[in-house]
């Protein structure tokens, strides 16, 4: 067990901010806004967290209000609630 934490305490303390913030986050969901053209195409929440493939320029997630899932090709905006 102390070994455990020592690496988990040896892990975080390399990380920035950043990183830690998206480990905390990581499950929840998403408040997301994506424009086109400067004009917001889609507001909405996520169920979970928002995934991107590598060879993709979008994003995917399912919509809390209607269940469905998002495939989204634009410039969005996430963010991750505490």
């Amino acid at each position: 067990m102390k070994s455990y934490l020592l690496v988990v305490l040896l892990v975080l303390s390399g990380c920035t901010d950043s990183v830690i913030g998206k480990l905390k986050s990581y499950g929840s969901g998403a408040d997301i806004i994506c424009y086109s053209g400067g004009k917001i195409i889609y507001k909405g929440e996520s169920t979970g967290k928002v995934l991107s493939e590598q060879s993709s320029d979008g994003y995917y997630f399912v919509d809390k209000k209607s269940g469905a899932m998002m495939e989204i090709a634009a410039d969005c905006v996430f963010k991750y609630s505490k």
